[in-house]
């Protein structure tokens, strides 16, 4: 079998067809078609007004042309002769009870035939001998062909067979585990929102694959208080998504500690997701921690985005990196940062997806385009600007999505 359209090196080339000569189109066609099982590959009128017919056995890779020439052209006299057109079966008794069934006419059953080959011309009994079954058959207009299976070919395409049923077994599996993967992922996000009195939040990931390494979460962390996580993962699809989930249980179970210790919290979760993965995987994360009572924001940016605040007045802050990003170093320090929200404020946590998207011209939509993305769609509710956020991106892109795309906005207002 020859390399894929994608994968080969040479320029394609195949035969494009083979004249069978006829003397009634639309007669052949039907014989072509209903009794030896062909399909139609072409018909049209061409430019010439000449009517062009093709037809092609089962697996496509054959074209015959079914020409009907002028009585008095010479190729008229080709009609009913034999074609040196051979078709290869793995199965020649089998395909031969078919067609006669179907009253194909062929000139005798099914023989085995055995031909030495040597090196030079002629025969020559002690050389390998390459032999197989075969018949011959004839169309409408006596147009005779062979029908063959040699002993060679038949292993071959056997072997084709077996290997191509292989990789659609394999590819069936691994698109079942890709889905059951999905399945699994989509409920680590998200499932409930805890309700607040002063804050108004959203989040959403538009995954490049079926499963990818970006994170959000909302934990309830009691006393009036909600821990808004993003992070992203080092790596991507599969292996990606197990160290996110990794994190979030990490980050789940560490939680107790960290509405008095936010610091010693996310300590507790570099130090667990450190010894559960491997030197080359890290992850950047951003913990804020929101106060319902005073509106108060602790936050730790582990590596990642700084998150933006879209104050009231359209003026935007940046909350830069508190310290590195997870996974890399056991000895490892998180201060804590913290800034107060006002009504009408708006905290936006993102991933690179968002950021690092690029236009057709290779232009990044950066930083600047997201704080004017959020300031443009900030008097809407929080679920509407995520659309509208996500939807600019997109069309800013126009292309294929090379990367997952992760948002949370939450939206501060009085009590």
């Amino acid at each position: 079998m020859g390399n894929s359209a994608s994968t080969r090196l040479d320029p394609y080339l195949r035969i494009h067809a083979v004249n069978v000569y006829v003397r009634d189109q639309d007669e052949s066609l039907r014989f072509y078609l209903e009794q030896l099982g062909f399909v139609l590959a072409f018909d049209a009128k061409l430019q010439s007004g000449e009517r062009w017919v093709a037809v092609a056995p089962p697996d496509g890779t054959a074209v015959l042309a079914l020409v009907a020439p002028k009585p008095d052209s010479p190729a008229y006299q080709l009609i009913g002769r034999p074609t040196s057109i051979v078709f290869v079966t793995e199965d020649v008794p089998a395909k031969y009870r078919e067609w006669r069934q179907r009253g194909v006419h062929f000139s005798h059953t099914p023989r085995l035939r055995r031909v030495h080959f040597g090196a030079g011309s002629g025969e020559h009994k002690d050389e390998p001998v390459w032999g197989g079954v075969f018949t011959r058959f004839r169309d409408l207009d006596g147009n005779s062909f062979t029908l063959a299976g040699f002993d060679e070919v038949t292993r071959e395409l056997e072997a084709q067979r077996r290997a191509e049923a292989e990789r659609r077994d394999r590819e069936l599996r691994v698109a079942q585990e890709l889905e059951i993967a999905k399945q699994v992922q989509a409920r680590l996000f998200p499932q409930r929102q805890p309700k607040l009195r002063t804050l108004e939040y959203a989040g959403v990931c538009v995954q490049a694959r079926q499963v990818g390494g970006d994170y959000y979460d909302y934990i309830e962390l009691g006393q009036d208080r909600l821990g808004l996580v993003i992070g992203d993962i080092s790596g991507k699809g599969i292996a990606a998504a197990l160290l996110m989930a990794n994190l979030q249980a990490n980050l789940r179970s560490q939680c107790a500690t960290a509405v008095d210790e936010p610091g010693r919290f996310l300590q507790s979760v570099n130090r667990l997701f450190l010894e559960n993965t491997t030197d080359a995987s890290y992850a950047t994360l951003f913990f804020a921690e929101y106060d319902d009572r005073s509106r108060r924001l602790r936050y730790a940016n582990c590596g990642h985005l700084p998150a933006l605040i879209v104050r009231a007045d359209g003026s935007c802050q940046r909350l830069e990196p508190t310290t590195t990003v997870l996974g890399i170093f056991l000895e490892w320090e998180c201060p804590v940062g913290g800034c107060q929200l006002e009504e009408g404020d708006t905290l936006a946590l993102y991933t690179d997806g968002i950021t690092e998207s690029f236009s057709e011209a290779g232009e990044d939509f950066g930083e600047a385009r997201l704080m004017q993305a959020l300031q443009r769609s900030r008097g809407l509710a929080t679920g509407a600007m995520l659309g509208a956020v996500i939807e600019e991106v997109q069309r800013f892109s126009g292309r294929e999505q090379r990367d997952d795309v992760t948002l949370v906005v939450a939206r501060c207002h009085g009590q």
